[in-house]
């Protein structure tokens, strides 16, 4: 592995040559230039913007544009996709909200403050995760969309990403159309249509999906009794929650638990 500091010291740029088929650009100041894989591809996620994009071709060298304060780019030959258990995503515009899952390895890219061979080695070992995880993400169909044909300005486009990541964040909480648009500091319907045009469903679709997510997940790994559970996951009282787990699951909490206990 090759290292070398940006020559912005202030913007604490890196890059990290990680092998022939990967390398890692924090905060890059410049992409022409830098050892690049060949079939050339990148994987570019920006924290400021909470997005995500799959880039290939002259757009590439473009990632270092604007302000990259925010912003890391892995650049990868597009075999390694394969490697690690996907495909390069053609034929679509592969511009993503950038996933919950994903924005703690960013931020730790871009927060990490150690100098020299230890940082970089840190870096490289984070680009690994983060590609792993990202490719796992698209493989499942759970990345989310950056609608490009919607009718919202940039900031209002924050303020509904802004929303989501409320719920993600906050999903134990009581949450309401009117609260979180308040908090996002957008209108009520601006937040409603903004929200189905940029994630196919409505903000108690994302409530629901959230909380039962995490339901089935202590049902599955923990022995809290089934109330409690649904308490934990928002819901005043357990007959809520099990209409709720039913109409998404099929079966009650109970029956669910039991399922898997006899697998």
């Amino acid at each position: 592995m090759e290292w070398k500091q940006g020559e912005d010291a202030g913007s604490r740029s890196r890059v990290v040559v990680v092998s022939a088929d990967m390398t890692v650009l924090v905060r890059p100041f410049a992409i022409e230039g830098v050892q690049a894989p060949g079939q050339l591809v990148a994987l570019a996620c920006d924290a400021g913007d909470a997005c995500m994009r799959f880039v290939e071709g002259r757009e590439v060298a473009a990632l270092a544009d604007g302000d990259p304060a925010s912003r890391v780019v892995l650049l990868l030959n597009e075999t390694v996709f394969a490697r690690v258990g996907g495909g390069f995503p053609r034929g679509i515009d592969a511009r993503f909200q950038l996933p919950v899952e994903l924005r703690p390895i960013v931020r730790a890219m871009l927060d990490c403050t150690v100098p020299g061979e230890a940082g970089d080695l840190y870096s490289a070992a984070k680009g690994i995760e983060l590609i792993c995880e990202a490719v796992r993400l698209l493989e499942a169909g759970a990345l989310v969309p950056l609608a490009a044909d919607m009718v919202l300005n940039h900031a209002d486009t924050r303020r509904i990403l802004d929303a989501r990541r409320l719920i993600e964040e906050r999903w134990q909480e009581r949450l309401t159309l009117e609260g979180i648009a308040g908090q996002c500091g957008v209108n009520r319907e601006k937040l409603r249509r903004g929200f189905r045009a940029l994630f196919s469903c409505t903000v108690a679709e994302a409530i629901s999906e959230r909380r039962l997510g995490e339901a089935s997940h202590m049902l599955r790994s923990t022995d809290l009794p089934v109330s409690s559970i649904g308490y934990r996951s928002g819901y005043l009282n357990n007959a809520s929650f099990s209409r709720a787990f039913v109409r998404r699951f099929g079966v009650t909490p109970s029956d669910y638990r039991a399922g898997r206990l006899a697998a």
